[in-house]
């Protein structure tokens, strides 16, 4: 085995522990909801959204994932854990940070004193 075969196995191993199914299931039932379409009502989001996570098109966004906890009440810890994310860090892209090429600098905001002189 190379160690290509190596680092694919251990992509695909790390996938199958990743069930977003299983998160969306959870939630169904301790809301006492009937399907993936009360469940896009309650979330407050289009039901092709909910259908492409379970499909696995479409990650659980952390947006997604704070609506999940104010409704359910579910720690964020407990709904990583009911979709298989076990990761105790995140990494955020530096990217995500960076402006974008040719955009506008955003404006300075003059820091003024608040009080009489």
């Amino acid at each position: 085995m190379t160690t290509n075969d190596t680092a694919e196995t251990n992509s695909i191993s790390d996938h199958v522990n990743y069930d977003p199914n299983h998160l969306l299931d959870a939630l169904i039932e301790k809301l006492h909801l009937k399907n993936d379409a009360a469940l896009s009502r309650a979330l407050e989001v289009a039901p092709p959204v909910i259908s492409k996570i379970r499909h696995r098109r479409l990650p659980v966004g952390a947006s997604l994932l704070i609506r999940m906890h104010e409704v359910s009440e579910l720690s964020i810890r407990e709904l990583r854990e009911l979709m298989g994310d076990r990761r105790e860090k995140f990494r955020i892209s530096d990217k995500q940070f960076k402006p974008k090429p040719g955009a506008a600098p955003a404006p300075a905001v003059a820091a003024t004193g608040g009080g009489a002189e």
